[in-house]
């Protein structure tokens, strides 16, 4: 590493301790506002990943990459390089925040989890149920779909297409809070026929997410992103969470996305409205961390309950994680959405047999620009995340061979 990355890494490890601190906790049911801390263990200093990294930049023409391994809910290994933008000389570390597009969701769940385990929803609760003033206007099949078949894509609403995406762009045009902007894409959305009977077909739905961040709204009286840095983000310490573009206006002082140009050229996307996914669209896929929180993330989910805090019971984490849909094989799917495989409440299920007989829980995650992976055996109690500032083929191309290189190193051996 060098000397900067360093210090960062031993300031992340500080973080790291603390984060640990709140990942022991043991509290009964729903998590408490201010729940209480408890000491903090020894954290071992990681390894570095960085040398693994290092090649996969001009392999795969990355501007930047990140990744992290967890066990045991202990950071084991960890690494970034690269520059925040392509042809300048601007170290990364492993404190940077990238983006993480539609792992997003996982996030998203969670939240309605918490509502279900809260008796605010249920799994089952229809959408005409929670608007029943748009009855009138709303697609006959689309009043009964449930909550749980909005999160596992199986509500018949469609996968992206022109007329989503115009209905987006009307959602961005409305006055107002970012929840009344998601209410104004619902009006519409209703409106809309199925695609399929709801139940019976998976079909990966960006705006069955943006469907239920209104509803989670509607409960709660607050905004998405409140609901989720209050629920989320706070109890899990992830200090550099946040919303939208991952570097601040005006300044490159995180890794900046970048777009794959015709000519395979990186052209970097300075923060702004083209910086990232609509606003509106956040429950879907807006969030960005550093890759030290986004390990504790994973480390937290492959506990299944066995470390705190206790945001929702051990089995209502089990559902999330468990299959409800097989998906059909997409082979032209978009870097970062499914392509086979599984799917339960905001995380997928892949087999990879070169890397591993037992599956991972899963998810993908771009805006075109960026590119996160996260990857868990809770069986294993294992974890990796990897990440990188550059979306399109290549960069997927990239995280793939990571993945498995990474896993060949630290994944758990029983298993392979």
């Amino acid at each position: 590493m060098e000397s900067g990355q360093v210090e960062s890494l031993k300031h992340a490890m500080r973080t790291s301790a603390l984060l640990l601190a709140a990942l022991s906790l043991a509290v009964a049911a729903c998590a408490p506002k201010n729940p209480p801390r408890a000491a903090a263990p020894v954290a071992k200093t990681p390894a570095s990943l960085d040398p693994i990294l290092q090649p996969y930049l001009a392999k795969y023409r990355l501007p930047a990459l990140a990744a992290a391994i967890v066990q045991n809910g202990e950071l084991v290994a960890v690494g970034a390089v690269g520059t925040r933008r392509a042809g300048a000389d601007i170290p990364v570390t492993v404190n940077d925040r990238f983006h993480i597009g539609s792992d997003t969701k996982a996030m998203t769940a969670l939240v309605a989890a918490q509502f279900v385990d809260e008796g605010k929803l249920r799994w089952d609760i229809t959408v005409v149920e929670v608007f029943p003033e748009l009855a009138p206007k709303m697609d006959k099949r689309l009043r009964q779909v449930t909550l749980e078949q909005l999160l596992s894509h199986t509500s018949g609403i469609p996968s992206d297409n022109d007329a989503l995406d115009t209905l987006i762009e009307q959602g961005n045009e409305q006055p107002g809070n970012l929840d009344e902007m998601r209410y104004c894409v619902v009006e519409r959305l209703v409106k809309m026929p199925l695609d399929s009977q709801p139940g019976t077909r998976f079909a990966y739905a960006n705006l069955g997410y943006v469907l239920v961040g209104a509803i989670l709204e509607r409960k709660s009286g607050k905004t998405w992103e409140e609901l989720v840095q209050e629920r989320v983000f706070t109890p899990l310490q992830l200090d550099t969470a946040g919303f939208g573009p991952q570097a601040s206006l005006g300044k490159i002082d995180a890794p900046l996305a970048h777009r794959p140009q015709k000519d395979g050229a990186l052209k970097a996307m300075l923060a702004g409205p083209n910086g990232d996914n609509p606003p509106v669209l956040g429950p879907a896929g807006t969030a960005h961390l550093s890759v030290i929180d986004f390990a504790t993330w994973a480390a937290w989910n492959t506990g299944e309950g066995k470390r705190g805090p206790a945001l929702v019971k051990p089995e209502t984490m089990h559902k999330m994680h468990t299959p409800i849909i097989e998906m059909a094989p997409k082979k032209d799917a978009a870097p970062g959405t499914p392509a086979s495989g599984k799917y339960g409440l905001g995380w997928g299920e892949i087999t990879i047999p070169p890397l591993s007989p037992e599956p991972f829980v899963f998810h993908g995650g771009s805006n075109q620009m960026n590119l996160a992976y996260i990857m868990l055996q809770p069986k294993y109690d294992f974890g990796m995340v990897l990440m990188t500032n550059a979306g399109g083929t290549e960069a997927d191309a990239g995280l793939k061979a990571l993945s498995a290189e990474l896993y060949g190193k630290y994944g758990n051996r029983d298993s392979q």
